[in-house]
């Protein structure tokens, strides 16, 4: 998989150099789409197939977006950890477009949904993108809570490194834009680093402050900034909770030791408030890892991450 970027741009090397233009660009989901966007700036705006309110797991496409599909230059999707019934479509719509599968990329940081922090690529990838890839890629099939943990857009070094990616094979494609391409990669990065100083500050003072989450999708973000989970609802979007996994919570609810609880965006929080009744825990506002209620473009993947922050931060400083 690692070589399909490669293997595609040669065979179109071969076959007719560059493109005379733009390239179109597909994306998965918004987080994606907003990288893109930092880095196609003026130049162009690529297409979103997983919009605001949709579940990336088990999506369904319309019409106009298989059209995408087929017209695309250039697919860039998170991976079929985060979104599986892509792959098939890719396979059938997308045969002849540069695929670049970002979890799968060299420059990636990842880590497992065994592990407690994050690996690096050369370390730990090669067995945690096997292990998923045995999974089915249907839509209407949520993947297992096993392997590569997918939300690996909440590290924001995995944000930097990809818009150099992004750049370097938008370039390829498009040679007389190169420059602008790297320009605006260049500049999203700053971006980035200085939003990641802004966070590292704000999250200081609460970082030993344990906190519950509605699945587990913070481990990424949890872990660069040093923060503090002690639990989840759910282990993944697209499951429901145990009858046992309630009662572990539960316990950990009452015994006093996390501060604060977290609904999610796109998810019931009745349960979880449920949950919480009864206790000294406060239920914070919710969290949104995946940009569901921001407008899809540039500013949104900034806007993702210092909105987790800044939810995190109100609650864990006023209890």
């Amino acid at each position: 998989m690692r070589y399909t970027i490669s293997l595609c741009l040669a065979t179109l090397l071969q076959s007719g150099t560059a493109l005379a233009g733009v390239p179109r660009v597909v994306t998965d989901i918004a987080p994606v789409h907003s990288l893109v966007a930092m880095v196609m700036g003026d130049l162009g705006q690529p297409d979103l197939l997983v919009g605001n309110g949709a579940d990336p797991h088990s999506f369904q496409l319309r019409p106009s977006q298989a059209a995408s599909l087929q017209q695309a230059d250039m697919i860039i999707w998170m991976g079929h950890a985060m979104t599986p019934w892509l792959k098939r479509m890719l396979d059938s719509l997308s045969a002849n477009a540069i695929q670049i599968e970002l979890l799968d990329a060299a420059v990636t940081v990842t880590r497992s949904y065994a592990d407690d922090s994050a690996d690096d690529h050369e370390s730990a990838q090669t067995t945690a993108i096997a292990e998923a890839g045995t999974q089915p890629g249907g839509a209407g099939e949520a993947p297992p809570h096993d392997g590569t943990d997918p939300h690996a857009w909440l590290d924001p070094r995995n944000a930097t490194a990809w818009l150099a990616l992004i750049a370097d094979q938008l370039s390829a494609l498009d040679p007389a834009n190169a420059a602008i391409y790297a320009a605006n990669a260049t500049a999203g990065a700053a971006q980035i680093a200085a939003l990641e100083a802004e966070i590292i500050t704000l999250l200081a003072p609460v970082k030993t402050r344990p906190f519950v989450v509605y699945h587990d999708a913070y481990g990424y973000f949890s872990g660069h900034f040093g923060l503090t989970v002690a639990g989840e609802l759910a282990l993944g979007d697209a499951t429901n909770p145990s009858a046992a996994k309630l009662a572990e919570l539960r316990e950990t609810l009452i015994s006093g030791s996390p501060v604060c609880i977290f609904p999610e965006a796109n998810h019931d929080a009745k349960l979880l408030t449920q949950i919480a009744e009864g206790t000294a825990i406060t239920v914070g506002a919710a969290l949104d890892p995946e940009g569901a209620a921001l407008p899809p473009g540039p500013a949104l993947y900034p806007n993702l991450l210092r909105g987790l922050a800044t939810t995190l931060a109100d609650c864990l400083t006023k209890t």
